[in-house]
């Protein structure tokens, strides 16, 4: 028996083979919407993909369940409240699936989302693991608040905070303290909130360590997990619905994206997401043009600037980092959604460093726009007096900023200032100057 884990660091997801050397089969959890790893892993054992499961439909990223379907002509398992749309088997509460002498065992476990499962794996008569989807993370466990208004089951965060409480006190807390919890996310996701680093656990450390396993009433439980949820990205309900539906094949979708050598025909009123370092796009960039870098958050903030059904134009300023960015694009199913695609390095629009010494000395001359999250200005405000506008609502909130004064953008660290400050500056135009404060700002920080 073998476990592999697959990373998505972008989007801090977890996926799984489970191998079986006495049958030589595989069974895929969650996989990601690339399916190319998956059929490598069965390749290099000289094995077949019999089964994928599909414990939620994911809000974060598109998954590669029917691909691999068509691909392997694998069983695709969920749960019969799902309600897919594509060819599968339910798998809830008391079905079994027999994996060569691996035995995998459905738990619904609502709470996520209405539709959620876990999946216990039993060996040699013993449970050895969980596959806890997005209801049991390391030290953390799934919100509660993405199916308000999304899936064909709708149920309110309330409701779904307290079959949480059930699910993890009645169906995962009783599981034996050695059993390895493998969850669907890690550090960095915004399917919770405060998970701990690591990549595994048992369920005797997250007793121990996870706050959502203490011995809490469940009215406690209820108002510590509804407070304090991070944003939901604007592209999370359309993925929620691409997931029940299944996807498009990844290349078969990439193929269609129109790639243009040379300078695109650019359509007024149609956003441009610019990818490049921020040092050449303030040198020189397009009207308009919003300064995405190609890093690591890049797609979860496309796909929080930009809504599902929004087209827009994707530059970069070479090809390999065209390609890269249009395959995160499709990680979140936004591939379809590019208007055009180019390698482009010119503009005439340019934006000039912030004068930090006047800056330091005189905040007080400057209108200071933050768009960090609201948890993060709590926890560390720094400029009194600031907008508090967050990164992901402030393409519609722009207009809000007053031009009276110079402009000055912060985050925490610099990249998503990157972006707000293009957002601002394009929308004030020659009214009044717009920085970024960058790195910069870590000075101001205690």
């Amino acid at each position: 028996m073998d476990i592999q884990q697959f990373e998505d660091k972008g989007l801090a997801q977890y996926s799984y083979a489970i191998y079986s050397e006495k049958s030589g089969e595989v069974i895929v959890i969650d996989p990601a919407r690339d399916v190319a790893p998956y059929l490598a892993y069965a390749m290099a054992l000289n094995a077949k993909i019999t089964g994928v499961i599909e414990t939620h439909p994911h809000a974060d990223f598109v998954s590669g369940h029917l691909e691999l379907h068509r691909v392997t002509g694998a069983t695709i398992y969920c749960s019969k409240y799902t309600h897919a749309a594509y060819p599968h088997v339910t798998f809830d509460d008391g079905m079994r699936m027999m994996l060569g002498d691996i035995v995998l065992k459905a738990l619904n476990t609502p709470g996520h989302s209405p539709d959620s499962i876990s999946v216990v794996l039993v060996y040699k008569a013993a449970p050895r693991a969980v596959f806890t989807g997005d209801t049991l993370f390391v030290g953390d466990c799934g919100r509660p608040d993405l199916r308000e208004n999304t899936g064909n089951v709708i149920v309110s965060r309330n409701e779904l905070a307290k079959q949480m409480y059930h699910s993890l006190h009645e169906k995962l807390m009783v599981l034996a303290d050695d059993v390895l919890v493998y969850p669907g996310h890690g550090a960095g996701t915004l399917c919770g909130k405060s998970l701990g680093d690591a990549d595994s656990s048992t369920i005797a450390a997250e007793k121990v360590s996870n706050w959502s396993l203490q011995p809490i009433t469940e009215e406690e439980f209820v108002v510590a997990l509804l407070s304090e949820q991070p944003f939901i990205p604007k592209y999370f309900p359309y993925d929620v619905a691409v997931n029940r539906e299944g996807a498009p094949d990844l290349q078969a979708s990439l193929d269609k994206v129109e790639v243009v050598k040379g300078v695109p025909a650019f359509e007024q009123n149609i956003v441009i997401i610019d990818s490049r370092p921020q040092s050449g796009f303030k040198q020189g960039h397009l009207p308009n043009a919003i300064n995405l870098q190609n890093g690591g958050k890049f797609e979860t903030w496309l796909g929080s600037m930009v809504a599902p059904e929004e087209s827009y134009y994707l530059l970069a300023e070479n090809e390999a980092e065209l390609q890269e960015v249009i395959r995160k694009a499709a990680k979140i199913g936004y591939e379809r959604n590019i208007r055009a695609a180019a390698v482009y390095t010119k503009g005439t629009e340019t934006m000039a460093p912030i004068p930090l010494a006047d800056f330091r000395e005189h905040p007080e001359q400057y209108t200071v726009v933050d768009i960090r999250m609201p948890s993060e200005i709590e926890e560390e405000p720094l400029f009194e007096h600031a907008m508090l506008i967050p990164l992901d609502q402030l393409r519609e909130r722009v207009s809000e900023i007053p031009a009276d004064k110079p402009v000055v953008v912060h985050c925490a660290g610099g990249y998503r200032s990157a972006a707000g400050s293009s957002i601002v500056a394009a929308a004030l135009k020659t009214q009044t100057p717009v920085y970024d404060l960058g790195e910069a700002v870590k000075e101001f920080m205690s």
